[in-house]
């Protein structure tokens, strides 16, 4: 009988890859564990009970309704990492400002987070997939303060961890502490996350691109083109490559890493600097996508080289198979000017 491997005994053995952290690094990512079973357990209660489905009736800073999940999910992760003392605060989409944990133990905590709590909540009372993302940083202000501000705007290059949850046909975790990239799928008989996916890698090339092409007459020139591109018959690269936009960004992102492929959402007329935030969606998802071999930019530039001017920061997103991101920057290199 072949041994599982649970995600706590995984993350006790890679220890040893970060000496400076002695064991609370260990801890918080075991909170993250434990608070994604508990959205895991409300997310798969939707249809079932009336007071979980549906919108809020309020909008977040990002000018989103908020759907009872979202807040939810939100709580509950910022309550999960008040508890423990390796946090000194967490910045939320859902939140207008960051929170800094004001009390002895949080103030001596090392680390903040940044999350969406629930990525691709419109599509909850639909049952689509949907998923949490996480980043992890050091802080740079001194310990034993409250947190400020500037542990919040660091460039995506100072993570040391990253991640995401996606609650699907099955719930799985995948995070990387910048050795690769490993995924975890929920037993629920047991309770327990299990090594399913270790050494997660992106192909170089894929034959998926996914795009709202809904939005088409609004996209700059560079991404009409590689549209146009993506849809020519060729038997050398394999096209037509197939669209495929689920509209939940954790689950187009997994699609893609497994099967290959690349995700774009660009600049629009509606949305000059993009739609997704750099700080709780594109920099992490960075993270991982180089650490399984991908690439991410925002059309011209690294995505984690960006940085961060404010906590609700937008940047476009080209993401996924390196071979197919190449191309679709070329796209965007050669019609700059005819935008």
């Amino acid at each position: 009988m072949q041994k599982v491997t649970t995600l706590g005994e995984f993350i006790v053995q890679k220890q040893e890859d970060f000496p400076f952290a002695k064991g609370d690094l260990t801890s918080l990512l075991s909170t993250i564990r434990l608070a994604s079973k508990v959205v895991n357990r409300e997310v798969n209660k939707a249809g079932l009970v009336d007071d979980i489905l549906g919108s809020s009736g309020d909008e977040n800073i990002q000018g989103e309704v908020q759907q009872k999940l979202d807040i939810y999910a939100d709580q509950v992760f910022i309550h999960a990492m008040m508890t423990r003392g390796e946090v000194c605060g967490v910045g939320s989409e859902e939140n207008d400002e960051f929170i800094a944990f004001d009390n002895p133990i949080s103030r001596n905590g090392r680390y903040v987070i940044l999350m969406d709590p629930l990525d691709g909540s419109s599509n909850i009372d639909v049952n689509v997939s949907i998923g949490t993302i996480f980043s992890i940083y050091r802080r740079v202000s001194p310990v034993g303060h409250k947190a400020v501000l500037e542990d919040f705007l660091q460039p995506g290059t100072s993570q040391i961890a990253a991640g995401y949850v996606i609650y699907g046909s099955s719930t799985m975790l995948v995070y990387t502490t910048g050795n690769g990239v490993n995924g975890f799928t929920l037993d629920p008989s047991i309770g327990t996350y299990c090594l399913s996916h270790p050494n997660m890698r992106f192909p170089d090339y894929g034959n998926i691109y996914s795009i709202n092409e809904g939005n088409y007459i609004k996209f700059p020139e560079g991404v009409k083109q590689y549209i146009k591109y993506c849809q020519i018959r060729d038997e050398e690269t394999n096209r037509p490559y197939t669209s495929r936009y689920i509209g939940s960004l954790v689950a187009d992102f997994h699609r893609n890493m497994i099967k290959g492929g690349i995700y774009i959402y660009p600049t629009t007329e509606s949305a000059p600097n993009g739609k997704l935030r750099l700080l709780y969606e594109n920099n992490p998802l960075a993270f991982i996508a180089e650490q399984a071999g991908a690439i991410a930019t925002d059309g011209y530039q690294r995505i984690l080289d960006i940085k961060p001017t404010e906590l609700h920061q937008r940047t476009p997103l080209f993401i996924g198979s390196k071979k197919m991101v190449e191309k679709a920057m070329e796209f965007m290199r050669d019609f700059k000017d005819f935008n």
